[in-house]
């Protein structure tokens, strides 16, 4: 009686923000997420399984966040953050009750203490203080599937050189199996970003990537690694055109739309969001493919909505407005479009109802889309929405409650399923082939989010970069250098990897953090060339001076993530 299965993707990322400030941005960002999404998360699933209910959510856990929430230095930060904002809670109790507050807000105060100090204690004893190996526990156990990140979230598709895409792309699987033990079989694109393979040029022109040239398609760097699907948004698959279809499973066997053996029987193009195909560049098949599996934008929107969306209820704890001090959250949402004076206090038993109905009304519209698909296609349909982690918990204080609630209902449901990609991708086991077009989830589903007037500069000085390293290798190649050079010209890389993060031009466009993300590729900039000034007088002259020994120390010490990081990568993919 199954008509499909659904596919909740959270994609968790945060950039490298260890030892680069604190509040209100920096280290608190990796503590806010982990006490409000990650181990509420990990609580929701643990307890689904005690209620024999797998949740079956695909999660990607970008490398860059597992390396810091791996670090020597994150145990004590989180523990600290926790502590920081009990003593904060009490005394709003303190000052609360000197100033006469009624009962209920000095309630709230009491609320935040027990909360932190549950997500203190979760951290500490159920999950041993490493939430990716609180993961890694339930991926194998078969509850959930963890897919990859580009290896510092970089824009793939304008990114400079291949080696740089190669590059993110190889760490990303290194990484990968370091933390879990396997390979990744999925990713996702930062930005869900895409470029197909053609006669490229970059946006500005900056010597030698203003002279068009031929580049492989993002799917053939996938394939060259053996990942076997991604996410897209649906304004590309709307736009992709049929290429053919493969007979096999091993996909050796393609026939082409325009040839004369091809059945139309053997296309299925209609709303091609709700399976997943393989995505080619061309016909030319063998350069390698990958499954893509589509954003349901119109559910999506029940959750993502700013305007409709589940979050805007009305007892739904209100995000923006916070006590001055604390920093703590003591309102409800009230009215979305109220001032900040008219706020009511947050009541948290008045939420549980209001889960049921949403999580009902959301189950409906999935079943009724499935059930629609199946009944005019004959197929079994996937309807795949993917959210940021950070909207469950932090965004919507309520919204682990809400996955829970979905999941639950989901496993009653004599229609449709929760299930990972990876088990869709074997269920279903796709055989067209599509292309679709260059393109992102942004705005205009282009690139114009992360290259336009204000971040113009930061893609002129990461081609130089990338030109720069690229030049340095060639010069010094890594088969003759001495450990010491190895050592400067690795860390330099690191530095290039760091600067390449799409957060600093999504944190630009947005307005959000624009001085810290201007100031933060600054640094990884600044920092990457004085080691590539290091390198080159080092191979000239032998020598590094006490200084230089200390500064290359402290650059390692304060940029230290992927210490399998090798700088024979960057050669892995020639141009």
């Amino acid at each position: 009686m199954h008509s499909g299965n659904y596919l909740l993707v959270l994609h968790t990322h945060l950039p490298w923000v260890l030892h680069h400030g604190n509040w209100p941005h920096g280290e608190d960002w990796l503590c806010e997420a982990v006490a409000e999404c990650y181990i509420p998360l990990l609580n929701t699933f643990n307890e689904l399984l005690e209620e024999n209910i797998k949740p079956k959510v695909t999660m990607d856990i970008s490398p860059v966040l597992c390396e810091q929430l791996e670090h020597q230095d994150f145990k004590q930060l989180f523990e600290n953050y926790c502590s920081r904002k009990i003593e904060a809670a009490i005394k709003d109790e303190k000052d609360f009750t000197d100033r006469g507050y009624n009962s209920h807000h000095i309630w709230l105060t009491k609320f935040w203490q027990k909360w932190y100090d549950d997500r203190k204690n979760n951290f500490i004893y159920n999950y041993k203080s490493s939430v990716i190996g609180a993961f890694k526990k339930l991926q194998d156990e078969g509850a959930i599937e963890i897919a990859t990140v580009a290896a510092t979230h970089g824009y793939l598709p304008l990114l400079g050189f291949d080696k740089s895409i190669n590059l993110q792309i190889q760490l990303a699987v290194e990484n990968y199996y370091k933390h879990f033990g396997r390979k990744p079989r999925g990713i996702w694109l930062p930005e869900c970003a895409y470029k197909p393979s053609y006669e490229w040029i970059s946006l500005i022109p900056v010597a030698p990537f203003n002279e068009q040239r031929l580049r492989p398609g993002i799917e053939q760097f996938l394939a060259r690694y053996g990942i076997e699907y991604f996410f897209t948004d649906q304004s590309l698959t709307d736009r992709g055109k049929a290429l053919g279809i493969f007979l096999d499973s091993d996909k050796e066997k393609f026939v082409p739309i325009n040839s004369p053996s091809f059945k139309s029987s053997d296309w299925m193009f209609r709303e091609m969001h709700l399976q997943p195909y393989y995505v080619s560049s061309s016909d030319k098949t063998e350069y390698g493919t990958s499954a893509v599996f589509t954003r349901h934008k119109n559910i999506a929107m029940q959750v993502w909505s700013g305007e409709i969306g589940y979050p805007g209820q009305p007892d739904f704890l209100d995000f923006h407005k916070k006590h001055l001090g604390s920093m703590l959250r003591y309102w409800r949402v009230t009215d979305n479009k109220a001032d900040m004076m008219y706020k009511t206090l947050y009541e948290p038993s008045w939420t549980n109802d209001k889960i049921d109905l949403q999580s009902n009304h959301f189950i409906h519209h999935i079943e009724n889309t499935l059930n629609y698909y199946n009944n005019n296609s004959g197929r079994f349909g996937t309807l795949c929405t993917p959210f940021d982690t950070e909207l469950f918990g932090h965004w919507w204080f309520e919204g682990t409650q809400f996955i829970k609630s979905v999941l639950r209902g989901l496993s009653h449901s004599p229609y449709v399923n929760a299930e990972t990609a990876s088990e869709q991708l074997y269920r279903v086991r796709p055989f067209e082939v599509m292309s679709i077009p260059e393109g992102s989830w942004g705005r205009n589903n282009n690139h114009d989010v992360w290259s336009n007037d204000d971040t113009k500069w930061t893609w002129e000085a990461e081609y130089n970069d990338e030109l720069r390293l690229h030049n340095l290798i060639k010069k010094y190649p890594a088969r003759e250098q001495k450990s010491e050079l190895k050592r400067i010209i690795t860390q330099a890389l690191r530095e290039l990897l760091l600067l390449q993060a799409s957060d600093w031009q999504f944190l630009i466009y947005t307005q959000s953090a624009r001085d810290y993300a201007e100031q933060r590729f600054s640094y990884h900039h600044s920092d990457f060339n004085k080691l590539c000034d290091l390198a080159e007088n080092f191979a000239e002259t032998g020598n590094l001076i006490p200084q230089d020994i200390k500064y290359l120390e402290e650059t390692e010490k304060r940029n230290s993530p992927f210490p399998e990081l090798k700088e024979e990568w960057w050669d892995d993919f020639w141009e």
